[in-house]
């Protein structure tokens, strides 16, 4: 086995901290990438029109040799994971964002969703499965990233095949009329979109409006939610709730019972006819406070504070702002920043405010030539900053410095997310 260089050992354990040019992508894995390609894919990116928000540090162009645009991202210690529509997973090494593997090009399906703990990958796929990867820090990449296996497992199946409980009745009437097979209950009927990790449990969202339960610890799904009228986009989960948006234009927060009992539905947070939800995600401030998030197909950026606790929790609306033109596709929060990404091509970055808790418009962003699809964001504390990774339907990744707002360059420090009741008049349902 080859030794590890000593700056590449360095390189493993280096913070994350903005880097003043645009980053390396040398690669380490793949004979079809040259210097010349990395080169390229590393190049200085125009400027966006809105500089003053954020400094931008790099692009990757063409970040996955199989083709296919940057379907997710997620943060897995050293390393910052990107899955195509191709169905491959790269792992780039930071802070340099050197190309370290490539896994999962087998076939599988277009990757939805990545999520990572524990020294394990979690990705969701278009075949309706979800993949487990095991990390190993080794010195050669092409062993870092090993399958372990697909949920549901073989040992699943085996235990529930020849028991006729064990199928999901609407799928298989789904199935029938498509000629297709039966289907179990552990089983997703389509895409899986997204997923979620909290308390030792793997959530799963799916386009067959089921939200299923695996439990990490023997990898075995344990509970299927019939959750939404419509496919499900997005999932998060703080604090015990569980949240799962769907183009049914509805939030949804759920809670596990005690004693390891099921799921059951404590609130919709928002029911707005005609609207996909497509993202969702929760934030929690030095008090402890929470705040959930969710972005729709109309291009507005909803939130609620959750107040209470026990069995007194409840979810009152905070704002309510027009953040795009055109649907938002994904959303992502560090501290008190908050990013959207939109199908109108720019990233929108917005800070809590706090005196009010309303919503701080800093700028959008341009860059992408498509869609931008994906965020990741990364506080640091040593630099008073955020890095935020964004990717995009045009097949590149970009990474973005965003400095503490205490320096009051905030573009409408009045502008506090009312709840456009000209436009919209969201209903919260309490616990």
């Amino acid at each position: 086995m080859a030794i590890m260089p000593d700056q590449d050992r360095a390189a493993l354990s280096a913070p994350l901290l903005p880097r003043p040019v645009s980053l390396s992508t040398s690669s380490s894995f793949s004979a079809s990438s040259s210097p010349a390609a990395d080169a390229a894919a590393a190049a200085p990116m125009p400027m966006p029109r809105d500089t003053a928000c954020c400094k931008a540090l790099a692009v990757l162009r063409d970040a996955h040799p199989g083709g296919g645009s940057v379907s997710c991202l997620s943060l897995c210690g050293e390393f910052l994971l990107s899955a195509s529509t191709g169905a491959d997973i790269v792992a780039w090494q930071q802070p340099d964002l050197r190309r370290f593997a490539r896994f999962g090009h087998g076939g599988e399906g277009a990757v939805k969703a990545l999520a990572a703990s524990g020294g394990r990958v979690f990705s969701a796929h278009q075949d309706g499965r979800v993949r487990v990867w095991r990390v190993s820090r080794c010195y050669r990449s092409e062993n870092a990233f090993k399958l372990v296996t697909a949920l549901p497992t073989t040992r699943d199946y085996l235990g529930k095949v020849f028991r006729q409980a064990s199928y999901d009745g609407a799928a298989q009437q789904s199935r029938r009329r498509r000629g297709g097979r039966r289907r179990l209950w552990i089983e997703h009927a389509d895409s899986i979109s997204c997923l979620a990790l909290h308390d030792g449990n793997v959530y799963s969202g799916s386009w067959d409006k089921t939200l299923k339960v695996w439990r990490m610890a023997d990898l075995r799904c344990v509970e299927s939610i019939r959750a939404h009228d419509d496919a499900i986009n997005a999932v998060a989960a703080d604090a015990g709730i569980i949240y799962s948006a769907s183009a049914d234009g509805r939030v949804k927060a759920w809670e596990k019972g005690k004693a390891g009992g099921s799921h059951s539905l404590q609130g919709i947070l928002i029911a707005r006819d005609g609207v996909s939800w497509n993202a969702v995600a929760v934030s929690a401030d030095g008090g402890g406070r929470r705040r959930v998030y969710a972005a729709g197909s109309d291009g507005h950026l909803v939130g609620w504070d959750r107040l209470g606790g026990g069995g007194e929790v409840r979810w009152s609306l905070a704002c309510d702002v027009k953040a795009h033109a055109m649907a938002v596709l994904c959303l992502c929060v560090a501290g008190d920043l908050v990013c959207t990404g939109s199908a109108d091509k720019t990233m929108g970055l917005w800070r809590r405010q706090t005196s009010g808790g309303g919503l701080a418009r800093i700028g959008a962003v341009g860059g992408h030539e498509g869609p931008v699809k994906c965020l990741q964001a990364s506080w640091c504390r040593a630099s008073n900053g955020c890095m935020v990774y964004s990717g995009g339907l045009d097949k590149s990744i970009r990474v973005w410095w965003v400095p503490s707002g205490q320096n009051g360059d905030d573009e409408q420090r009045n502008e506090k997310g009312t709840k456009d009741d000209h436009d919209h008049k969201p209903r919260v349902f309490l616990r």
